[in-house]
C-alpha cells in the first residue's frame, strides 16, 4: 500500500526537513520519499494546514480492560487514543484481574499486536495494587511492562515503595506515581480552600499531594532509582520536584490536561465530571503549573484517561466516581499553554519515551512512518463525545486549539473527518 501526504508541514527538530511544507510517500509502512512527489498512492491524504510529526506518545491511560468493559476497551481505548493523535499509550494496571503477572502483561501486548496504536503495559507494584505486597516485576518487565505503578492508587506503604525502587534498578525501570497521601482528609472531593468552603463540599489539601512528594525523593534519593510523578496538581509539590531534578535525581513529572484548564472555582456547578484526583486546585496553583509546564518544570503531558460508566457520573457529586476520559482532547488543551508547537510536540514525542527508555522514532527517508497529523490554528468547540466509550469528558462543550486528523503507525493508516 502507498500512501502519499500532500503539502504537510513537518515538525520534526532534528530532521533537516523541519518547518518545511513536503510531500511524503509511505510504502508498506516505510517513508520512501520526502519532497515534491509527483507519484502516484492508493491513498491521498489532504487536510487544511497539515502538519506532520513523529508519533505522539501518552504515558498514563485507563483502558478498563478486562473487566470493566462497559468502560473502555483495549479496542476502543486505542480509536481514543488515535482519535487524539498518539501512536503509543502506556495503560495503568487498574483493571480486573489486575495487571500484576506476565499472564496479564502478555494479555494485553498479545491482544493489541495488530492494533495501530502501540500499548505499553505498566504492571502494578504491588498484588492487585492493594499496596500489601510486591508483584513479581522482573518477569512482569520481561514480558513487556514497560514501568510500574499502582496506577490510580497511589502506594501508601513506604517500606512497599522503597523495596520497589530499589527492585526496579537493575531492570531501569521507572516507578510512577500519583502524589496522594490518602490519610490526610480521605473524605475530601474538591480541593481544600475558599472554594470548598461555598460550595459546601469536603476538601482535600494540596499537602497531602506535597508531603507524598517530598516523601517519594527522599525514597528517590537514597534508592538512586527512577521515578516519575504524574498528575502534580500544587504550586509548592512542582517547585519541590524542580528543586529535586536540581540535584541530578532520575526524576520527572507530568500534568494532566485538565489541571492547566480548570482551577476549583469551576466546580461551581458540580459538574462531577471535574471530580478528579488529584483535585483541581486554585488559580494560583493552575498559573505555577501552565508556567512550569512552557518552562519545563513540567517534563511532559499524561492524559489520565479515565472513563467511567453513566451511572457512576450522572448522580450527586459526592457519590461520582472520580475522573474524565482524554484522550481525544489532550493537544486541544495543551496547545493553549505550551511556549510553542515545537516544544509541546517535544514533550509529546521526545521527553515521553526518553524517560522510559524507548528508541526515538526518526523522520528520514527508509524508516518506519510513525506519524501524527493535525492542524494546530484550527479552534473548535469539543462537543464531549468521540471513538471512546466513556462519555464522561470534563472538556464537553469548552473552546480547543488544535485540530488531530489522525496518525499512521504499524503501516496503517487512521484518519478522522
Amino acid at each position: 500500500m502507498k500512501v502519499l501526504i500532500k503539502q504537510a508541514k513537518i515538525i520534526a527538530s532534528s530532521s533537516p526537513h523541519h518547518g518545511h511544507l513536503q510531500d511524503i510517500l509511505i510504502e508498506d509502512g516505510i517513508i520512501r520519499s520526502i519532497g515534491n512527489i509527483s507519484e502516484e498512492a492508493d491513498i491521498v491524504v489532504e487536510r487544511p494546514n497539515l502538519h506532520v510529526s513523529l508519533g505522539w506518545m501518552d504515558i498514563f491511560a485507563h483502558f478498563n480492560d478486562p473487566g470493566y468493559e462497559q468502560r473502555e476497551t483495549l479496542l476502543t481505548g486505542a480509536a481514543a487514543a488515535a482519535a487524539g493523535g498518539f501512536t503509543d499509550v502506556m495503560i495503568v494496571p487498574n483493571s480486573s484481574p489486575s495487571v500484576s503477572s506476565k499472564t496479564a502483561v502478555q494479555y494485553i501486548t498479545q491482544r493489541t499486536a495488530t492494533l495501530p496504536v502501540r500499548i505499553y503495559p505498566i504492571g502494578a507494584i504491588s498484588k492487585n495494587a492493594e499496596g500489601a505486597a510486591l508483584t513479581e516485576m522482573y518477569d512482569m518487565h520481561a514480558s513487556g511492562a514497560l514501568a510500574f505503578s499502582d496506577g490510580t492508587q497511589s502506594v501508601q506503604n513506604t517500606g512497599l515503595l522503597l523495596k520497589a525502587l530499589q527492585y526496579v534498578l537493575p531492570l531501569q525501570a521507572t516507578i510512577i506515581q500519583i502524589p496522594d497521601d490518602k490519610s490526610v482528609a480521605p473524605h475530601g472531593l474538591m480541593n481544600e480552600g475558599i472554594a470548598s468552603t461555598q460550595f459546601g463540599l469536603a476538601g482535600k489539601p494540596g499537602i497531602a499531594e506535597e508531603i507524598m512528594i517530598a516523601r517519594d525523593i527522599e525514597l528517590l534519593r537514597y534508592t538512586g532509582s527512577r521515578l516519575h510523578i504524574t498528575g502534580v496538581s500544587t504550586r509548592k509539590g512542582v517547585e519541590r520536584i524542580v528543586a529535586a531534578k536540581k540535584e541530578g535525581l532520575h526524576l520527572t513529572c507530568s500534568v494532566f490536561p485538565a489541571q492547566l484548564f480548570f482551577c476549583d472555582e469551576d466546580l461551581e456547578e458540580y459538574n462531577s465530571n471535574l471530580k478528579l484526583n488529584p483535585p483541581l486546585r486554585t488559580r494560583d496553583d493552575r498559573e505555577a503549573l501552565r508556567q512550569a509546564f512552557k518552562d519545563g518544570g513540567i517534563d511532559c503531558l499524561a492524559s489520565h484517561h479515565l472513563p467511567q460508566h453513566w451511572d457512576d457520573k450522572t448522580c450527586e457529586f459526592e457519590y461520582a466516581k472520580y475522573g474524565s476520559t482524554s484522550l481525544e482532547t489532550v493537544f486541544g488543551v495543551a496547545n493553549q499553554f505550551a511556549k510553542n508547537l515545537e516544544e509541546l510536540v517535544h514533550k509529546l514525542v521526545i521527553t515521553p519515551r526518553q524517560i522510559f527508555n524507548l528508541p526515538l522514532p526518526v523522520f528520514e527517508e527508509g524508516s518506519l512512518a510513525c506519524l501524527s497529523f493535525f492542524d494546530p490554528e484550527m479552534s473548535y468547540t469539543w462537543p464531549g463525545t468521540g471513538v471512546s466509550l466513556g462519555s464522561n469528558d470534563a472538556f464537553a462543550q469548552k473552546t480547543l486549539k488544535g485540530k488531530v486528523y489522525g496518525i499512521f503507525s504499524n503501516n496503517q493508516l487512521v484518519l478522522h473527518a
